[in-house]
């Protein structure tokens, strides 16, 4: 995407209007905050990974919590709890797994007879057989279902109900008229998750971190993570003083901690058993449709006032929106509203700030927004392309955007040391107020890791919401959610959507009774015709920022 940029130029009146504006926008007191609050714990200690107040998990290391976020931890580990898998036979075979070809499902009839109508719950079971034909015995099957009209450009996300014994249910809102078509997709086979959830016990540091150190003409580089493996080499200690949230670098032979400069990912560790890779294979059992054993799809009618809707009472709730004419339409709270010139759009942020916080799937949003609003001038700050920070102007409007990533674990290449910032710490460097908006998206980069480490940093964040909330209850407070993308082998092992799913979930119930609002990325996502993406593509994308500029502005139009 070509990206306009603006020189900041030296001379005065450029750099007066600049340092103006921030200085309306940033008070004294926040200034020094934001200084304070970088500054992290950068010791020197020798590894003994039992010691106080920090908490071991095999090799990793957590934060502590107070009893109230403890109990709370384990409610949500209980909530988004995954079914028994099978263990792997030895040797591994492709036999006695789930085996999308000889898998089926059907459409169940209306159970009150009759013609299927708008507002009514469509049922579908769906039945695993292993390779050999054998019916599956047991759950755990990752399981996506999507019912759809391609000529209508519409499409809903069905919910998955696992009975725990090879069969599953789909339930599905019939949200309009005419054809309506079922697809349901193996993503992963129940076996590839015991793979899974074995990685993320045995192998947290698949993915490793280096940071590199450097002083007058000497540098070395280090390993990093916050999963690090006990030797007897000393570990520099870079927990942040503000969040608890610890990360930690073997410790250079010849320099300081105090040296470290730069961030960056480095090598990806594939440490798969004896034929354990066959259960990860696109097109074969990885993100495979399922075929019918009958009609694959209904065809809908008007609702009927007399007639009462028929609903299942296999599901709680219902999807939280869906696409029609590839626009995302909500079902409950705020409308959502089209912004599809740039005046609407800047008519609507004029006299804002907006504050974008994340991985890269929110740097889209900074990125779409640039290529939107012509007259949104982004400033060339000599930033790091991935991790930014980025700033854009828009002086007449008098609208500003940035986006800055968030803390480690961060897989970008070559983030300056001084630019890792934890999104807790810079909230809390926010005045806030009625012209404020926060959007937040943190989930891809803790795939690898376990989930108590994602529990702890999104409690971090929520309470520094919290305190935003407290002190400016004006302000905005947006989630993004996690989206669905396509699957290789390295996408599966590092960032499959079955981690992806799980961590959608602690996100929602971290943030749930919160004055925030929701941006359901993995629902539109997988409503959507167009393929799952990490990053989704630009349809999918505006979509999103229509829902963000709806509830910035819910009357404008």
């Amino acid at each position: 995407m070509k990206v306009r940029r603006k020189e900041v130029s030296t001379s005065l009146w450029k750099y007066g209007a600049i340092f103006l504006l921030l200085a309306v926008s940033v008070s004294v007191f926040v200034l020094w905050n934001m200084l304070f609050k970088k500054k992290v714990k950068s010791s020197f200690i020798i590894p003994t990974f039992s010691s106080d107040p920090y908490m071991q998990h095999g090799f990793c290391t957590f934060q502590p919590l107070s009893p109230k976020e403890a109990l709370e931890e384990d409610l949500i580990l209980e909530s988004i709890a995954w079914p028994e898998t099978p263990p792997l036979p030895s040797p591994l075979s492709l036999e006695v797994t789930s085996d999308p070809v000889h898998s089926s499902f059907t459409i169940l009839p209306r159970s009150a007879g009759g013609q299927w109508h708008v507002g009514d719950s469509l049922e579908v079971t769906i039945k695993m057989y292993d390779y050999q034909g054998r019916p599956k015995k047991s759950g755990g099957d990752v399981l996506f279902a999507r019912l759809h009209n391609a000529a209508l450009g519409a499409g809903v996300a069905g919910q998955v109900v696992d009975h725990l014994n090879g069969c599953y249910s789909a339930v599905f809102s019939l949200l309009w008229e005419g054809h309506a078509q079922v697809e349901v997709t193996l993503v992963h086979p129940s076996e590839a998750v015991t793979v899974l959830r074995r990685l993320t016990a045995e192998q947290p540091d698949r993915i490793n971190f280096e940071s590199l150190f450097r002083s007058s003409l000497v540098t070395e580089t280090a390993t990093c993570n916050v999963c690090l493996r006990p030797t007897q080499q000393p570990l520099c200690n870079y927990t942040n003083l503000h969040t608890g949230d610890p990360w930690f670098c073997y410790k250079p032979k010849k320099l300081s901690c105090d040296d470290r400069i730069i961030h960056s990912h480095g090598k990806f560790n594939q440490n798969l058993k004896t034929n354990e890779e066959m259960l990860f294979q696109d097109g074969v059992n990885m993100k495979v449709s399922i075929r019918a054993s009958g009609p694959a799809n209904i065809t809908v009618f008007q609702k009927n006032k007399d007639q009462p809707e028929v609903k299942s009472l296999k599901v709680k709730s219902g999807p939280s929106g869906y696409c029609y004419q590839h626009v995302w339409r909500a079902l409950g709270g705020t409308t959502v509203h089209h912004f599809n010139t740039s005046s609407a759009i800047s008519q609507c942020l004029e006299g804002r700030n907006v504050h974008l916080y994340g991985d890269s799937t929110i740097r889209q949003w900074f990125e779409h927004l640039i290529e939107a609003l012509p007259d949104l001038e982004q400033l060339d700050l000599h930033s790091q392309d991935q991790a930014g920070p980025f700033l854009a102007l828009d002086y007449a409007k008098n609208i500003m955007v940035t986006y800055r990533c968030h803390g480690p674990p961060i897989r970008f290449g070559n983030v300056p040391t001084r630019e890792l910032r934890y999104i807790a710490n810079e909230l809390d460097g926010i005045p806030g107020g009625p012209n404020t908006v926060i959007v937040i998206g943190i989930w891809s980069h803790f795939s690898t890791f376990p989930v108590e480490i994602y529990i702890r940093r999104l409690q971090s964040i929520r309470g520094a919401v919290m305190r935003l909330l407290a002190r400016a209850p004006g302000t905005l407070v947006v989630i993004r959610a996690a989206n669905p993308k396509a699957l290789t082998l390295y996408e599966t092992l590092t960032n499959s959507d079955w981690y992806s799913l799980q961590r959608d979930k602690v996100l929602r119930a971290v943030f749930k009774g919160l004055n925030i609002h929701l941006v359901d990325a993995w629902e539109m996502g997988l409503a959507h015709h167009l393929p799952h993406s990490l990053h989704p593509q630009p349809p999918i994308i505006k979509n999103m920022i229509d829902v963000l500029l709806s509830y910035i502005c819910p009357q404008l139009h």
